[in-house]
């Protein structure tokens, strides 16, 4: 699943393609997502500027004077910029026709993205209730500290949920833990406060790396450029169970929790 650097990879990719374009079509060739996307986007989009793309959490919107067009990846969503003219293959579900002649296209094998419009002064549900953003000031130690008192569900789930923090998924959460030295399952009310202060750092600079090397190598993410992000070469855990541990070369091993995979070190995370 695309992860909030693979968003962020994806938003700068795409921006200077359509800031300031007119959205001259809204192709649908597959309205069926997650979501249906509504039969009037079409109508609502044509004709109208981008003016600006940003991201919250893992969702990109696309600003008109009129609204915003929201989009979500899904599992395995990409947005590529093409010319006019390439044909489509069979999971390009829709395109975004610009004036300068440019084409925003979304491709999605399982569906599971969407495509939805929030009109001026309107919110969403999809964005209601969402914890801070990881790069930004008001998320810090001290905020994963208060949040997380007496509770005992594992510390990487605590991480996971987008009310306390936003677009920390499995590859960052597990990455973070490690440089840590924390367990992932480690109950969450039991981290103490220096602890998560060295964590909220950590995410931070795991997410900067992560955006600035082009996000995670996936086998369906590709970036808005066409080309694939490539920081799963620095990665230390996330995909190396049985493998050396990078700092103290004991084999690293696999706890599930939550039923997703959690790589850690018997040696190094406490």
């Amino acid at each position: 699943m695309p992860e909030l650097p693979e968003v962020e990879t994806t938003r700068r990719g795409v921006e200077p393609h359509v800031i300031g374009r007119k959205v001259t079509r809204l192709l649908v060739r597959e309205p069926r997502l997650r979501w249906p996307i509504p039969p009037q986007l079409p109508r609502l989009l044509q004709g109208q500027p981008i003016e600006a793309v940003e991201r919250r959490a893992k969702y990109l919107l696309f600003h008109t004077p009129v609204g915003m067009m929201m989009i979500h990846l899904g599992m395995s969503g990409s947005l590529r910029v093409l010319t006019a003219g390439e044909a489509p293959a069979r999971h390009d579900h829709f395109d975004i026709e610009l004036s300068d002649g440019g084409v925003l296209r979304y491709n999605d094998p399982r569906r599971f993205g969407c495509c939805l419009w929030i009109g001026p002064g309107q919110s969403h549900t999809l964005l209601s209730n969402l914890g801070p953003e990881p790069l930004r000031e008001e998320f810090d130690g001290a905020w994963l500290h208060r949040l997380s008192r007496k509770r005992k569900t594992p510390v990487k789930v605590f991480l996971m949920d987008q009310r306390i923090v936003v677009g920390v998924g499995n590859i960052y959460a597990n990455e973070a833990l490690f440089l840590a030295g924390i367990r992932p399952d480690r109950a969450a009310g039991r981290v103490s406060l220096a602890r998560y202060e060295a964590l909220a750092s950590l995410i931070k600079q795991v997410l900067t790396s992560a955006i600035e090397q082009g996000g995670t190598t996936l086998r369906d993410f590709v970036g808005g450029d066409g080309k694939p992000g490539y920081f799963a070469q620095q990665l230390y855990v996330y995909g190396r169970e049985g493998l050396p541990c990078k700092r103290c070369g004991r084999p690293l091993r696999e706890l599930r929790i939550s039923q997703r995979s959690s790589i850690y070190c018997v040696a190094c995370q406490r």
